[in-house]
């Protein structure tokens, strides 16, 4: 390499300086005139062998990352694989990182439908690299590992790499997770999250390859709360992905977050992730049709019973468990299955949107009914069966009867008349409640509830003035739809005030004008 050596390093140093912290888009120019001083090599050798300069490592790596990420630059790197490959094994972790880093470089400029990529990664041997960076780099190469695994994904040749047919080979994710340390173990079903998160095609090759019970697995023989809170969030991040519903219900996880939430012994910030987990997965569209609903009633009886004892004046667990009976009743067969078969665990929820005393668990409380009685539903789907009503209708007269505000309407007022936060989840409540007729006759009992949600100047936020406003819609479109109330001469004047706070929108108060200026002679001494 003596050809590409650097005479002076302190000239490299201070172009690569200049290069890398150059404020603005570096270009194709850019990159080329910098190469003209400088060539690709002649970097290249200086990162190897000047490391003991100070500041040159951090630099040109710096530096090499910006060169990579232009178009130019990126077409360089299948020419210099070979340093690729030894920057992957370098002792440097910002050598290892950047490395890692160009690897998807050159996956992100080449074309999916060509092998140009992923047979250079064949070639080179650049995956069992790539997975000894996920295992034994610092955060930083492990996290750019990952990246360039999942760039690698998207390829059907790489998809043969990352997932062979030969289950026992060394690279194969599951033997890679059954020879490793705990942190590995972390680490590999990360990676198996994120390659779960690219496609379809690629979740159905990680559920086929049995990845999926690695996560399984350590859930439930792990003894350490950290390892398991651990897989428990990637478990959350699993949860999110969009196609995640086509594999999840067929693997044994709700039955798995079931133990957790049933376990006395478990830590109670395992039984709460577990709660809300388990209401994040039962909240997707049509999941009830894919689970077995045994499974979901074990589970709800579980926080019932969390609810019931003296843990649930855990404000932490309490919230968690308010957040899952929200999410698994914000589909119509949820809120029904809640209403019809657990009124006493809904009970809990209606009873703690009621208690101004203990304001983070009124807050949970008020957001999970505005999910169960329906504000997220369609139209169509927010009324529930005549039995899951009745019950509704049954719990709520029945917490305003030992109130003293004595009546449902009294209720309504009190949360109107609370912070805005508290307004805000009101809004929600009464919006999914109001299609029901005899809330929509307390809501109208009360003029100061309907001065409220008609008042664009109650509110002074975004989310607050447009969640104003949907409530005042639908009270106003729910009392257009009723001939009685419309045809009643002494609710004219409701019926105007909310026809006025309609057309006006979320955002216009006609009471708060724009600030005139005031022209006056100035007063002189």
């Amino acid at each position: 390499m003596e050809e590409f050596a650097v005479d002076d390093p302190t000239q490299l140093l201070e172009a690569a300086a200049d290069f890398a912290n150059y404020p603005g888009v570096r270009t194709d120019a850019s990159v080329k005139e910098f190469f003209s001083r400088f060539p690709l090599p002649v970097v290249i050798n200086a990162l190897q062998a000047k490391a003991e300069i100070p500041g040159l490592e951090n630099t040109l790596v710096a530096c090499l990352d910006r060169i990579f990420k232009t178009k130019y630059g990126a077409s360089l790197i299948p020419h210099y694989m070979p340093f690729v490959q030894v920057g992957l094994q370098a002792n440097s972790q910002a050598v290892r990182s950047l490395a890692c880093k160009t690897v998807t470089r050159l996956l992100e400029e080449t074309d999916p439908t060509t092998q140009l990529a992923p047979q250079l990664i064949v070639d080179y041997n650049i995956y069992p690299l790539l997975i000894e960076c996920l295992l034994n780099g610092n955060e930083q190469v492990a996290n750019s590992s990952m990246d360039a695994i999942k760039k690698l994904a998207a390829f059907p040749k790489g998809m043969e790499i990352i997932f062979p047919t030969n289950k026992t080979e060394a690279t194969h994710l599951g033997t890679v997770a059954s020879t490793c340390s705990s942190l590995g173990r972390v680490r590999v079903m990360a990676l198996i999250v994120k390659l779960f998160s690219v496609s379809s095609s690629v979740a159905s090759a990680v559920y086929n390859s049995n990845l999926l019970n690695l996560l399984e697995s350590e859930i439930s023989n792990s003894n350490d709360t950290l390892v398991t809170l651990s897989v428990l969030e990637l478990l959350y991040e699993l949860v999110e992905i969009e196609h995640g519903t086509n594999f999840l219900p067929r693997t044994s996880f709700l039955q798995l977050l079931s133990s957790i939430i049933s376990n006395r012994s478990a830590e109670s910030i395992l039984r709460s992730r577990a709660m809300v987990i388990s209401g994040r997965l039962l909240s997707k569209e049509n999941i009830f049709s894919l689970v077995d609903e045994s499974c979901v009633r074990i589970l709800i009886s579980a926080i019932d019973e969390i609810l019931g004892s003296s843990e649930g004046q855990d404000v932490n667990v309490c919230e968690s468990a308010f957040e899952a009976l929200g999410q698994i009743g914000s589909s119509k067969w949820g809120a029904t299955l809640l209403l019809s078969s657990y009124p006493t665990c809904v009970k809990y929820v209606i009873n703690a949107a009621f208690d101004r005393h203990e304001h983070g668990k009124q807050l949970a409380a008020m957001h999970a009914l505005g999910n169960i009685f329906g504000e997220t539903r369609s139209e169509n789907d927010i009324m529930l069966n005549d039995n899951a009503e009745e019950n509704l209708r049954d719990l709520i007269y029945q917490t305003a009867s030992r109130s003293p505000k004595m009546t449902p309407s009294g209720l309504i007022l009190a949360v109107l008349q609370q912070d805005s936060e508290i307004r805000l989840a009101s809004y929600r409540m009464i919006t999914g409640l109001v299609p029901r007729p005899w809330c929509l006759m307390e809501i109208c009992s009360k003029q100061d509830i309907i001065n409220i949600v008609s008042d664009a100047s109650t509110e002074t936020t975004k989310i607050g003035m447009e969640a104003r406003y949907n409530c005042c819609l639908a009270i106003h479109k729910t009392f257009m739809s009723s001939t009685r109330l419309t045809g009643d001469p002494a609710l004219a004047g409701i019926a105007s005030k909310l026809q006025e706070a309609v057309q006006n929108g979320p955002y216009l108060s006609r009471r708060k004008l724009e600030t005139q200026p005031a022209i006056m002679t100035a007063e002189r001494f």
